[in-house]
Formats: structure tokens, sequence, C-alpha cells
């Protein structure tokens, strides 16, 4: 916009064929050859104090810059030489200008403090978010320890009482008998113990020794049924079952069997007394559901969210102290390796293991 007015001709009063978009306050001065000053106001500014226009004037025509700022006035001015030897300055009003930056910087500090602050809380919850799986490992670590060591501390504080009872002059044969029973049946059950949280820890380190190949889950969980069928006997129930014939899939066959080994145990062990367990494996489309159902007290929400839980146990008495609450931790882990998943739901007193796989 300066520079279209000060190559204008310069006509006091008018304020030139200048362009209107952009226009801003300004006013021109134009010295001739002999040093006589005229100005046009342009419409804009109030040029009747001459002293205040000289101290202006002389401070851009003296100025070795062409264009330059007169801070104490507020304005920017622009010198043009004309041929005829004159000298032409556009001076152009910057208050707005000036005010339009302060406040475009405040604009932007307000900005860069939220953005600060927003990116400050989004920092804090994803490294949250990103450190929080770490911590659960963490937890659930130092939990896992603290609970095999308390269900190692009993079995050992056993084997060390009957080894002291043993070494007693006044123990009889029959007593020494009982004794060494008590010290084998409890070191087969560390031993039990023992492997299963060498499993957990061989899953969670991911190098299970676990051979996958073409297997039939039909012939597996028969099995398993076939070898749990004395033990319901024994105890007064009965185990029925409904398998469907050749039920193909990539797997363990020694790890699924051991999950319908785990789900038959444990319904053994919860179901009331002279009752029945229901086992069924069925094939839907490309999935294979295996049901355990027993007869025994409801689970309530809160034992469900649990139960697959490392060493949770929902009623100890009634097992008499034989289980570790390993078993269905142990199953949940070997599904979980053949992308399958397992649950339980319970409905008044029928409670009933599901495991869906792919095939």
């Amino acid at each position: 916009m300066m520079q279209a007015v000060a190559q204008s001709p310069f006509q006091l009063g008018r304020p030139g064929e200048i362009p209107k978009e952009g226009l801003l306050p300004y006013f021109t001065v134009q010295i001739n050859r002999k040093g006589e000053v005229s100005a046009d106001g342009g419409s804009f500014f109030d040029l009747s104090d001459s002293k205040r226009l000289k101290t202006i004037v002389d401070a851009a025509y003296f100025a070795e810059d062409s264009v330059g700022e007169i801070k104490e006035f507020r304005l920017r001015y622009l010198k043009a030489e004309k041929p005829d030897g004159s000298t032409t300055i556009v001076f152009a009003d910057i208050t707005t200008e000036q005010a339009t930056v302060a406040n475009l910087i405040k604009i932007c500090a307000l900005i860069a403090v939220l953005s600060f602050a927003v990116f400050f809380v989004i920092s804090v919850f994803l490294s949250r978010w990103a450190v929080k799986p770490v911590d659960k490992a963490w937890k659930q670590q130092r939990q896992f320890v603290a609970d095999a060591s308390h269900e190692l501390k009993t079995p050992l504080t056993i084997i060390m009482t009957n080894a002291e009872l043993l070494q007693n002059e006044d123990c009889g044969e029959e007593d020494k008998n009982r004794f060494s029973e008590n010290i084998l049946s409890t070191s087969g059950r560390m031993r039990s113990l023992t492997e299963n949280l060498l499993d957990l820890a061989r899953a969670d380190n991911g190098t299970s020794k676990a051979v996958f190949e073409e297997m039939n889950l039909s012939e597996a969980v028969y099995d398993s049924v076939l070898q749990f069928e004395p033990l319901y006997f024994e105890k007064g129930k009965n185990l029925y079952y409904k398998i469907d014939k050749d039920i193909n899939l990539f797997g363990s066959a020694e790890q699924l069997r051991r999950v319908a080994d785990i789900l038959l145990d444990n319904a053994l062990k919860y179901s009331f007394d002279e009752t029945s367990v229901w086992v069924e494996l069925i094939k839907k489309e490309r999935i294979c559901v295996l049901s355990v159902k027993s007869i025994g007290e409801h689970i309530g929400k809160d034992d469900l969210k649990n139960i697959f839980k490392r060493f949770y146990r929902i009623d100890e008495a009634r097992t008499g102290g034989e289980s570790y609450g390993l078993g269905l931790s142990i199953a949940e882990t070997i599904v979980k390796e053949h992308k399958g998943k397992i649950w339980e739901e319970s409905k008044e007193n029928e409670n009933v293991f599901y495991v869906q796989m792919p095939i």
C-alpha cells in the first residue's frame, strides 16, 4: 500500500490511485529540491502541528534506510526518490499492527499454555497406561511369591514335625510308620505343588515344552473321562458324557487332556454328594465347546471374577486342604495358549465350566 502511494502523483487533498484492500491510516510528505515540504494527510491525520510534523519528517528524511519505523510516533515510513530530484515519504500508522501482533502473541501464549497442559495430561495418562501392565505383572509376581511361600510353609512344617517325632526315643514302631507315611504323603503334595508352579512359570516366560500338532480332542477328553469314572464311583457320584467324534485341532494332546482332568477333578471335589456330573464336547462350525456341569454350592459374582486367579480357593474346607488353588489357573493358561477362552457360569446350584477353542 505504501509503495502504491509513493508511486502515485502527489496531489494535495487527494489520496491518489491506490488499492482499497488493506488500506491503512497514512499521510504523505513531498520534499522538493529546494527543501520545501508539502504534506497530505490522506484524510487520516491532523498535520496542523508543524513542529511535530518537522520532527517526524526529519527522522525519516535523514535516516539511512529507505524503509523503517519511528517507534516514538508509531509510524512506518517509506522514502521514494523522484526523477525530478524530489523525495516522497509515505508514513503509515502501525498502531493497529502492533495491537494485532500483541493480541497474536497473547493468543499464541495462551494456546501454548493450554497445549502444554493438554499434552502433559495426555503424557501422564499414556505413561500410566504404558506402565500399567508392568506394574500389574510386578504385583502379580510379588503376590505369587508370597502365596507360594505360604503354601510351601505348611507342608514343610508338617515334614519337620514328623521328622522330629521320628527321632524321639519313645517313638514306637507303629508311630514311626505313621510319621513316615505323613512325611511321604506331604512330600508328594509338595512335589505336585512345585511342578505346578514350574508349569506356570514356564507359561509366563513363554518357554512351555508343549508340542503342538494335529490331534483328536474327542479322544483326549474321552480318555480323561474313563480315568475319572472309578473315582466318581468311589465317591458315590455319577459321571455322564456326550462327546462328538473326530473333533480335530492343532494343539497339544497332553495339555488339553490336562484341562479336562482339572475340570473333572474340580467337579469331583466341589459337587454335592450323590449327584451327577455331565461332560459334553460339541462341534459348532469353526469352534468346539467343552462343558463340565455339576451340582454344588452357588458361586457368587465376586468368586467368578477371581476363580481363575492363582491360589484362589472358594471353599478350602470342602477339599480338606488338598487343593492349592492352581488347577483352574493352569487350565486357563493352557486354553489361552490354544487361542481359546475358558469361563464359568453359576445359576442356583448348577455350576458349568466352558472351554471354547478354534478348530
